[in-house]
């Protein structure tokens, strides 16, 4: 028997509208890992690939697998009679003849429930080979869209060429050409080298720490007098503790490198803290509070680099250049995705089919395109 609770039955409605025009028939296989979708369009130039992990239901329950043979475009329909903010759930039994829909109303008593005839749709899955891409580009879902959707008025394909430049999408039509070039952004392109650079400025700056430093303590004795003298008893202690000039020197750096990226100021801050009285301790939080916003910032950078939902730029990781033609209708429909995720990652090698994958809180949504070979 199959059980699986949405908290909200939008999911699947993005899900179908991105997929109905590309595949009629499918079938949903489902397993105690989630359900999943693996379909070819008719004319086997294009692949969808969706999964919904189980840990994303609010409750499932799959006690063996259970393939739910469906036609998209009946299944659309009775998904159009949900909300958005319905609570969505899916029940099969072991037979697997029916497939009963029931919405449940947040905000009302109200519960509908729907039955889909289920299909016996022979089909195998195939199997994916991964692949070593050439270049990786990661881009805003929404940019993409407007993209293809542009290009298309001019033209039915478009030429894909990721380079040091950046990434480039051509057109070619009869009455008119298009050509948009998206370089990296600089947040993706140096958020690691700005550490290296400020790492760097901090070694070579070492000789030049008896001057900056002082400003620096005059500094904070204007801001407050209390904050003078903790920086002063913060220089007296490293001294006393490392016994050396130059670890006080140090010591110093680091509290004006503080406003930067690394994070040990904090930290020794916070023991310097407990070893003070209420009142100091309570000023030096404050001073400290000011400090620790530009950590976060750091670590924000590092989660950047790490494909952070909050960066919007256009991140490109690349091996060698890559230059692929496509079909614009193809990558229209694919486009439709961009509901479910605000980024887009682009797969690229020659001579191999391009990857697009959206990925979101459940799951993942991935379309492989065959290239064109030859103009058109």
């Amino acid at each position: 028997m199959l059980e699986a609770k949405l908290s909200e039955a939008a999911l699947l409605k993005r899900l179908l509208d991105a997929v109905k025009e590309l595949v009629t028939d499918a079938n949903f296989d489902c397993n105690e890992e989630g359900i999943q979708l693996q379909a070819m369009d008719n004319s086997h130039v294009a692949l969808v690939a969706v999964k919904l992990e189980a840990v994303g239901f609010k409750r499932f329950r799959c006690d063996r697998p259970i393939p739910l043979g469906v036609n998209l475009t009946s299944l659309t329909k009775v998904l159009k009679c949900a909300k958005d903010d319905d609570i969505c759930t899916l029940k099969a039994g072991d037979d697997a003849d029916i497939l009963s829909l029931t919405y449940e109303a947040k905000n009302s008593d109200r519960i509908a429930e729907y039955e889909m005839k289920l299909m016996d749709i022979d089909a195998d899955q195939l199997g994916i080979p991964d692949t070593d891409y050439d270049a990786s580009v990661t881009m805003p879902s929404a940019e993409f869209g407007r993209i293809v959707r542009d290009l298309s008025l001019l033209g039915e394909s478009v030429r894909i060429e990721v380079s040091k430049e950046g990434i480039r999408f051509v057109s070619d039509g009869e009455a008119a050409n298009g050509n948009i070039l998206l370089k990296q952004s600089a947040d993706a392109s140096s958020g690691k080298k700005k550490k290296g650079s400020s790492s760097k400025r901090r070694g070579g700056g070492d000789d030049d720490d008896d001057e900056p430093d002082e400003p620096e303590e005059e500094e904070g004795a204007d801001a407050s007098d209390g904050e003078g003298g903790k920086r002063k008893i913060k220089k007296e202690k490293v001294k006393k503790e490392e016994n050396g000039e130059d670890v006080e020197m140090d010591g110093a750096d680091e509290d004006e490198e503080g406003e930067g990226e690394f994070k040990p100021t904090k930290g020794e801050d916070d023991e310097e803290g407990e070893d003070e009285d209420e009142e100091g301790s309570s000023k030096k939080r404050k001073r400290n509070s000011g400090k620790s916003k530009p950590a976060k910032k750091a670590k924000k950078e590092d989660a950047d680099d790490d494909d952070d939902d909050d960066f919007d730029g256009v991140r490109i990781e690349m091996n060698q250049a890559v230059t692929l033609t496509f079909s614009l209708k193809y990558l229209v429909n694919f486009s439709k995705s961009s509901s479910l995720s605000k980024k887009v990652q682009l797969m690229m090698s020659n001579d191999v089919p391009l990857l697009v994958s959206y990925a979101f809180n459940q799951g993942f949504i991935r379309y492989y395109l065959a290239p064109k070979i030859g103009d058109d």
